[in-house]
């Protein structure tokens, strides 16, 4: 390709873009949206950033038909601000048009009900869907979907350890805390947010006896953190009668902690130096096996380079990952967008 013909390419003479002579950057010749079909119906679906356009599309698609299809964005603002009030400002200003649904993460405001204006807005407006868990990121972390990442990272089938089994005991593990810090959530003061993330976080795992020595360094950070509050703030704990009921009404339980506790703290500083740690054994199993075979030499070399080539990034595995379809709390969401839609006319 000469240096003209590639010039004209960036410059957009082949439907890209190019710049003026005031430094703007103008678009032409991109593709506008397809046509709908006839008698099909676009409902527009406004979620908080890009990142959670890709799981409310997986939402979305089990309901794409000759009537109706959706199609997932972030606001259309000039101004490029994205982000729950955002999502919720423009749910509140345009009113209940039909064809058009706003998607945020719950973060507490299910858990809290109706104590807030943010949470009964939420709670009670029929376009406005959430995610039931703490944000998208819960999704991704779904335990029981964690095994099939480490095959596809490491193409190791092996079952190593059990990740429904060490989620649910890391989730008894913080519930205490997690419950504190919960029922002071108007009062940060008194239990920032930074402040519990760095006592639920866990910085290793030991994949031997399912993590049991991590968990057990857990509940000692978890324990001292909590004599510190009652030491110091020791009426916090009158908080705890009336939300322990609201907790159960809303289906919290020392066992599935974790998808109601914030999501970066749960995928960045506890699933994945779990699956990091997991699959880092599950790489090492399979090297040991081609080193233990019957192959030497070049076609020993070409096996471990095969084998290595074949790997694939965790963290990408994880941002990926699709398989939470079966969790109770997804059902929820599944149930609310089809009540409805089946008021759509």
């Amino acid at each position: 390709m000469s240096n003209n013909r590639h010039s004209n390419h960036i410059n957009g003479h082949n439907g890209e873009h190019w710049h003026n002579g005031n430094g703007h950057r103008n678009w032409e010749q991109l593709p506008g949206r397809l046509p709908l079909r006839k008698g099909q119906r676009l409902i527009k679906v406004y979620v908080e950033g890009y990142e959670d356009v890709a799981f409310w599309r997986g939402v979305f698609d089990d309901y794409e038909s000759s009537k109706l299809t959706f199609e997932i964005s972030v606001p259309p603002r000039e101004d490029l601000a994205k982000g729950k009030k955002i999502v919720l400002h423009m749910a509140t200003s345009h009113g209940d048009a039909a064809d058009t649904l706003y998607c945020v993460d719950s973060d507490f405001d299910y858990l809290f009900a109706d104590q807030t204006p943010l949470a009964e807005l939420i709670n009670d407006t029929p376009n406005i869907f959430h995610t039931y868990a703490y944000a998208t990121e819960n999704y991704l972390c779904y335990a029981p979907s964690l095994h099939n990442l480490c095959v596809k990272a490491t193409k190791n089938d092996t079952r190593i350890f059990d990740f429904e089994r060490f989620f649910r005991d890391y989730s008894r593990t913080i519930f205490p805390l997690w419950y504190a810090y919960s029922a002071q959530i108007n009062s940060p003061s008194i239990f920032p947010l930074q402040d519990f993330k760095s006592n639920v976080k866990i910085n290793y795992l030991e994949v031997d006896d399912n993590g049991l020595d991590t968990l057990e360094w857990l509940r000692r950070q978890v324990d001292r953190k909590l004599k510190t509050l009652r030491a110091h703030h020791a009426e916090i704990e009158k908080h705890f009668p009336g939300f322990s009921y609201m907790l159960k009404m809303r289906g919290v339980t020392p066992d599935n902690t974790y998808m109601f506790m914030q999501g970066h703290t749960l995928m960045d500083n506890v699933a994945m130096p779990v699956l990091e740690s997991v699959c880092d054994k599950l790489r090492q199993l399979s090297l040991q096996r081609i080193a233990n075979s019957q192959r030497h030499g070049v076609t020993l070399a070409n096996e471990q380079s095969n084998y290595n080539n074949s790997m694939q990034d965790i963290r990408n595995a994880l941002l990926f990952n699709e398989n939470y379809k079966g969790s109770h709390l997804y059902a929820k969401v599944k149930k609310d967008i089809e009540t409805y839609l089946k008021t759509l006319k």
